[in-house]
């Protein structure tokens, strides 16, 4: 894989943090109320590195063993990103990352979150989680639906290991500029919901919507967390890993 340069890398964060910006005043918001993580999976610790000393200082990655080996390369180099999980996680898997992450989006089952409050428990430590919803229905996606989650919400609560920052989803692919707004306006709604239902509102206060295709709508919607991976690294090696 030919590694991009410094230049080309950051005129890529540039263009994207100016989107964002622009989205945010669209929406009569203060774009530091959004955060821009680069989505590095697939690409190597080099491009994390590379990234995070050009100002990007929140990465995210998709598979426990990818973030893993990867953090324990930068951590050799003393630079410590935010790290935030991204993907689907299986539940053997949870001790790889539990106390890694600084946060973890992708909490998609009630059985996830009781295995990251055993693992989290065991360490003595309190792990930042935020709630996958899966609104559209999507066959494909994963998460809890609004009755799931809704219904799972008494026993999340009393899980004290967990600290339940907000929710997060994924839009359909698009095949038309604004088709993804409907599924983040619901999240956004449902997101509220939950808020009036026991939760800690002081903690309870992140969105995670919007990808390279459609970050722009789900800023619009109220997201806090933009997910970028294409947009900043370009195209991925899917044989790199």
């Amino acid at each position: 894989m030919e590694m991009y340069s410094p230049e080309v890398m950051n005129e890529n964060i540039l263009k994207v943090r100016e989107s964002i910006a622009e989205a945010a005043r669209e929406a009569g918001r203060d774009p530091s109320e959004i955060t821009l993580i680069g989505v590095s999976k697939f690409f190597p610790a080099e491009y994390a590195k590379q990234a995070y000393l050009l100002g990007l200082k929140d990465l995210g990655e998709n598979r426990p063993e990818e973030m893993h080996d990867k953090k324990a390369v930068l951590d050799e180099e003393d630079i410590h990103p935010n790290w935030h999980l991204i993907g689907t996680i299986q539940s053997r898997k949870v001790r790889l990352i539990v106390g890694e992450p600084y946060l973890i989006h992708s909490v998609d089952t009630l059985s996830l979150a009781k295995e990251i409050e055993k693992r989290s428990a065991a360490k003595d430590i309190v792990s930042r989680v935020l709630l996958e919803v899966n609104v559209s229905g999507e066959e494909s996606k994963h998460g809890f639906s609004e009755e799931e989650l809704e219904a799972s919400l008494p026993e999340l609560l009393s899980l004290s290991h967990i600290s339940l920052g907000g929710l997060m989803t994924m839009a359909p692919i698009q095949s038309r500029e604004g088709e993804a707004r409907a599924v983040f306006e619901k999240t956004r709604d449902l997101f509220e919901r939950v808020k009036d239902m026991g939760v800690d509102r002081t903690c309870w206060k992140d969105l995670s919507m919007g990808m390279s295709q459609d970050y722009k709508d789900a800023i619009i919607c109220g997201s806090t967390y933009v997910r970028i991976g294409t947009a900043i690294f370009g195209k991925r090696d899917y044989n790199y890993v």
